[in-house]
C-alpha cells in the first residue's frame, strides 16, 4: 500500500505542476536605444511571450526613465552599469533559479560581463547578437543618428584620446576600443573591455564563472557596416600591429592561452557560432524564431 500511494502522489504532483516553468529571459539592449522601444527590445521581448507563453522577460533598464537609459547607453561607466545589473538580477526573485540572457551589440559583451562577475543568480545561456567580444575600433563608423551632434562629438573624442582616464572612465563606446596600432595602450588603460579579456592576467574567477554557461551563442551579421572589425561578434580580431588582416577566434592568443575558457568550451560544444545575413541587428522575424528561439526554451 505504501508503494501504490507514492505512486499516486508523484503522478497527482506531475498533474498538478503541469509542464515545466518556462525558463526566465534577461535582454540588455545596444547603443542609443532602450529597453523598451516599441521597434527594437520592446518588440522582441513581446514576440518571444508570444511564442514562450508564460515566461518572465526582463529587458534591462539603466536608470529611471527611457531618456536615461538611452543616454547612459553612451555616458554611464559600463562597470558601473554591469554592478547595477547584477544588483537587478540578484534582487529579481523571478531569476533565482536561473536565466537565459540575451545581448544586442554591445549589451551583448557587457551581458559576458554580468555571467563572469555575478554569477549568482546563475546565467545558463548567452546569445550575444552583433556583440563586440574583441571590441570595435575606427571611424565608429555607424551610429545611431548619424546626423545626430552625439555621433560627431563621440567619433572626434575617441579618435583623439580614446584610453586617456576622462575619456575612459564616462564615454561607453571608449570603454571597448581596441586599437590594434596601440595595443600597450589598450591593454593598460582600457577599463572594462581589457578586465573582461583577461588582458593584464588571469582572473580565475572570471573563467570558471564563464565555463559555467550551458550555450555561448554568438552572432555575426555578414554584412555588417557598424562594427569594425566584424569577426570582433565570433571573438575574431585584427593581426596585431595592423588593420587589414584578421584572425579567426582560434588563432588568437586569447583561444591559444585559453584565458577565458573558450578552448574548452569550444571543444565541450558550448560554443556556437551563428551566422546571419544583412547589416548590424538586422534580422527577420522567421530567422528569429527557427535559429535563436530554440536557445530559449
Amino acid at each position: 500500500m505504501a508503494a501504490i500511494r507514492a505512486a499516486v502522489l508523484v503522478l497527482l504532483g506531475l498533474c498538478l505542476g503541469g509542464a515545466a516553468a518556462a525558463i526566465p529571459l534577461v535582454i540588455w539592449h545596444g547603443m542609443g536605444d532602450s529597453c523598451c522601444n516599441p521597434q527594437s527590445m520592446g518588440y522582441i521581448k513581446k514576440i518571444v511571450e508570444n511564442k514562450i507563453p508564460g515566461i518572465y522577460v526582463l529587458s534591462l533598464k539603466i536608470g529611471n526613465n527611457l531618456i536615461q537609459d538611452m543616454e547612459n547607453s553612451f555616458f554611464m561607466n559600463v562597470n558601473d552599469q554591469v554592478r547595477e545589473v547584477c544588483s537587478q538580477l540578484a534582487k529579481d526573485p523571478h531569476l533565482k533559479g536561473g536565466y537565459n540572457a540575451m545581448g544586442f551589440s554591445q549589451g551583448g559583451q557587457f551581458l559576458r560581463a554580468v555571467a563572469q562577475r555575478c554569477p549568482s543568480p546563475p546565467m545558463l545561456n548567452l546569445i550575444s547578437v552583433g556583440g563586440q567580444h574583441q571590441g570595435s575600433v575606427y571611424g565608429f563608423p555607424r551610429c545611431p543618428g548619424e546626423s545626430s551632434h552625439i555621433c560627431d562629438w563621440i567619433r572626434k573624442t575617441l579618435d583623439l584620446g580614446a584610453y586617456t582616464q576622462a575619456v575612459q572612465e564616462h564615454l561607453v563606446q571608449a570603454e571597448y576600443w581596441h586599437d590594434p596600432l596601440k595595443e600597450e595602450d589598450y591593454r593598460k588603460n582600457s577599463i572594462f573591455l581589457a578586465d573582461i579579456n583577461q588582458e593584464r592576467g588571469i582572473n580565475e574567477t572570471y573563467k570558471k564563472n564563464l565555463m559555467a554557461l550551458k550555450k555561448f551563442v554568438m552572432v555575426k551579421f555578414l554584412n555588417d557596416t557598424m562594427v569594425d572589425p566584424p569577426i570582433s561578434e565570433w571573438f575574431g580580431f585584427y593581426k596585431s600591429g595592423q588593420a587589414k588582416e584578421t584572425i579567426p577566434l582560434k588563432e588568437t592568443s586569447l583561444y591559444l592561452e585559453d584565458r577565458l575558457g573558450l578552448q574548452e568550451m569550444d571543444k565541450a560544444g558550448k560554443l556556437v557560432f551563428l551566422g546571419v545575413k544583412g547589416d548590424h541587428l538586422h534580422f527577420s522575424e522567421e530567422w528569429f524564431y527557427s535559429t535563436i528561439l530554440p536557445f530559449l526554451q
